[in-house]
């Protein structure tokens, strides 16, 4: 069991520094470019990554939030359940009027078809209705 974790240990170690590494920004790498900092990781494979955690990154939190987790810390709202949710209910209304509208359009043209036939073939229910 000690020999597998002397081997799992440094891989993870590995494996944390790479994806850390690939999701850091580019202006966030110190010393070297980000692209050389992946192959310090990968080629040293003990020593590579404990550079990296430990000078190869910016570690303060820079002004705008650069990670994905920050970006959603200010825009977070509560969630509501689409029954409970106005605008989405309203969206649904507008959806079927303007549904039944372009239904009523169909249906419409629909009867002028059939009247235009009617008429071209003549018949006795060809003559519209007075008015």
């Amino acid at each position: 069991m000690l020999r597998a974790l002397i081997y799992l240990l440094p891989l993870a170690l590995t494996i944390y520094a790479f994806i850390d590494c690939l999701n850091t920004p580019e202006d966030e790498a110190k010393h070297l470019p980000k692209v050389a900092w992946v192959f310090i990781i990968l080629l040293f494979w003990i020593v590579g990554p404990i550079v990296w955690l430990a000078a190869g990154k910016l570690r303060q939190v820079p002004e705008g939030g650069r990670t994905p987790s920050e970006w959603h810390r200010g825009s977070r709202r509560q969630w509501v359940a689409p029954d409970d949710n106005p605008d989405f209910l309203k969206s649904l209304k507008d959806e079927n009027e303007k549904d039944e509208t372009v239904l009523k359009d169909w249906e419409a043209d629909l009867r002028r078809r059939e009247d235009e036939l009617k008429r071209r073939e003549g018949g006795p229910e060809s003559t519209p209705p007075a008015s």
